[in-house]
């Protein structure tokens, strides 16, 4: 099972959503049932986002 401890700092694989790709997301704060941050790669690079924690698939790098 992949370990979705979620910090800020962290990058995350979200899940594909309505038109677009799966993308890689850093993350800057942490709530109960979303995340908040900017958008690494995919059609949304570089804007800000609010996406649900449901659509966390992967934890790629945390901060050290």
């Amino acid at each position: 099972m992949t370990d979705l401890t979620i910090t800020p700092g962290s990058i995350v694989l979200l899940a594909g959503f309505d038109d677009i790709p799966s993308h890689q997301f850093l993350v800057d704060e942490v709530f109960e049932d979303c995340i908040t941050g900017t958008a690494l790669t995919g059609p949304l690079a570089g804007e800000y986002g609010e996406p649900d924690i449901a659509l966390v698939l992967q934890v790629l790098s945390r901060p050290t």
